[in-house]
């Protein structure tokens, strides 16, 4: 059960990370949805074996796991950087076109010496 957990958390990663890179739209409230599910899954089915032994199976997976949240936590930074650049060159566009430059202070504004 817990490697069916491991494997549709791996999916939704995968997807996710694919579509990022692919500059395809996606639905980021979806994706979250499934991510969160499928942690407080696994986060249950951890709690079941807590006394048992871990198989070298497992730890691998795990390691595999890790290695893709990796990978898509640095896609998903990397997006956010650029939405942030485009949202700050839109709003520099508004304010530009909105002001006539009498109150501005920028590098051409004049010093009071």
């Amino acid at each position: 059960m817990l490697t069916n957990s491991i494997d549709r958390l791996e999916e939704t990663i995968d997807a996710e990370t694919a579509a990022l890179l692919a500059y395809a739209p996606i639905d980021h409230q979806e994706f979250n949805r499934r991510k969160s599910q499928s942690l407080l899954e696994l986060t249950r089915l951890v709690r079941t074996l807590q006394n048992e032994p871990v198989k070298p199976e497992l730890i691998s997976r795990l390691q595999s796991l890790k290695a893709k949240l990796d990978h898509n936590h640095a896609v998903l930074e990397m997006n956010l950087r650029a939405v942030q650049e485009v949202a700050d060159i839109i709003s520099g566009a508004i304010q530009s076109s909105e002001s006539d430059g009498t109150y501005s202070v920028g590098p051409y504004a004049m010093s009071s010496e």
